[in-house]
């Protein structure tokens, strides 16, 4: 190991002694502020490491880890969004009883697998973040041990992970049988010089379909989501939607590129399939939904069927509205599950949208921060969700993906009906009481929130035209 290899290693270095730290604090003394606020720290040291890295990419350790620049973005949103779903924490997990510190101990376990993926470059640490990743959303979805729904919804996700992980780890053996290679890279140039698919490569690209389809909840491995969207806690709910899904796509596009994926008319096909039946199930299923967050787990599924469409471009271009698009997303449903876990109290979840009728008469601030990033997840003009999934239409029109396109403006259309009606409950001439108070802490997670979707919906050039410049694959 060089020194150039711990400096590109040090945000990694970073989240993974923040837990050890906070086992020895909590060995000395309890104190949730104190390890809320070591939390937040070390999450921010960790993303301004990584400035320090960019002199020194690209760089390849030992085969298994490769620190570019495409890698170093979604190491940044990664870090940002744990952080954001960290500050959303504070007072849901406080409210809680019994042992608390300790959820902060696996969200950085969580956020360490997250990070191995985006920057994976091996089916070994393809594999060691993806499991790292899921094993501690096990505990995570079930840490609220009080509430049957949340035990309920973590035994649900540990059937279902173990199962994708099965299907995905005998799909990267059956490819390593046959190419006698796990590098992707590698896997690429084998496949080029082979010039077709055997049988065997065929069974294995699709079990590790199988896999990456459970976790990122595309059709037909969807049913899941609901429930465990429903019975964890809110903030972990956010941190599903965004993060794990995120860093899953990183390793994703990766791979895909890396094998040159859209060249191959088997899986052009499938790809487009799962995408027109996510995007279009994701969006019918809930349009009848009472439940805000079972409302946004297939909004999820949707914006997976959305943002897969880049995988078939086969540019960087494509590449880089992908960045853009989970950027704006990212944000966007933080804000949203963050407005559910500042209003949700230890006994009651505030998940039922008729929790909300009539937020804007009692919480003003609230429902307008809901309101814009529903309209953003709607993809209504100034906001960031318009501009994500603009460029995503525009991408997909140049490569000629003319039928996904399409699908994709119907379906936005059809999901803008869902995101309305539980915006005109906000407004309704009705008002809750007992509405908790918010902290300083979320009211200015909110405000950051907020600012952001506006600035990268009226003003995104400035970041597309820093993804466009150093971001390539």
């Amino acid at each position: 190991m060089t020194i150039t290899d711990f400096l590109c290693l040090s945000p990694f270095l970073i989240i993974a002694g923040a837990p050890i730290v906070i086992m020895i604090l909590i060995s000395i003394l309890r104190n949730y502020a104190v390890v809320f606020g070591f939390s937040v720290l070390s999450l921010l040291i960790a993303f301004a490491s990584i400035f320090f890295i960019v002199p020194a990419e690209p760089h390849s350790i030992k085969q298994l880890f490769i620190i570019d620049s495409y890698s170093l973005f979604f190491l940044g949103i990664i870090i940002l969004s744990a952080l954001l779903v960290t500050m959303l924490s504070y007072e849901y997990i406080k409210q809680l009883e019994g042992v608390r510190e300790e959820y902060y101990i696996i969200l950085f376990t969580s956020t360490l697998g997250a990070s191995l993926l985006a920057v994976a470059n091996h089916f070994i640490l393809f594999f060691l973040g993806f499991e790292t990743l899921s094993i501690s959303l096990y505990i995570l979805i079930a840490f609220q041990k009080t509430k049957d729904s949340s035990i309920e919804a973590g035994i649900k996700y540990l059937i279902m992970a173990s199962v994708s992980s099965a299907f995905l780890l005998f799909g990267m053996a059956l490819i390593y049988t046959a190419f006698g290679t796990m590098q992707f890279n590698e896997v690429g140039s084998a496949i080029h010089n082979q010039g077709q698919f055997s049988p065997l490569v065929i069974t294995g690209f699709g079990m590790m379909m199988v896999g990456i389809g459970f976790k990122l909840a595309l059709f037909p491995f969807h049913m899941w989501t609901p429930d465990i969207y429903q019975g964890a806690p809110a903030p972990v709910t956010a941190y599903i939607a965004t993060v794990s899904k995120g860093a899953l796509m990183a390793v994703l596009i990766r791979f895909f590129f890396n094998i040159k994926g859209f060249d191959n008319p088997y899986f052009f096909a499938v790809i487009s399939v799962i995408s027109i039946f996510s995007m279009t199930i994701g969006n019918l299923l809930a349009i009848r939904q009472q439940n805000l967050k079972r409302l946004l787990a297939y909004s999820s599924i949707a914006n997976m069927g959305y943002l897969i469409i880049i995988l078939l471009t086969g540019s960087n271009r494509g590449i880089q509205s992908a960045i853009f698009f989970l950027t704006a997303y990212f944000v966007t449903t933080i804000g949203a599950f963050g407005v559910i876990s500042l209003l949700s109290t230890a006994k009651n979840e505030a998940e039922k949208i008729a929790d909300y009728e009539g937020l804007f008469w009692e919480r003003p601030w609230i429902a307008i921060v809901l309101t814009i990033c529903l309209l953003s997840l709607a993809g209504i003009p100034v906001t960031a969700g318009f501009i994500a999934k603009f460029y995503i239409i525009f991408e997909g029109m140049k490569a000629g993906l003319l039928v996904l396109v399409f699908s994709m403006i119907i379906n936005s259309v059809i999901g803008l009906y869902y995101y309305i009606r539980v915006i005109t409950t906000l407004f309704a001439n009705t008002g809750k009481t007992k509405l908790p108070l918010l902290s300083f802490t979320g009211n200015l997670t909110l405000a950051l929130i907020t600012l952001s979707i506006l600035v990268l919906g009226i003003y995104p050039g400035w970041l597309i035209n820093i993804i466009v410049k150093f971001v390539h694959l």
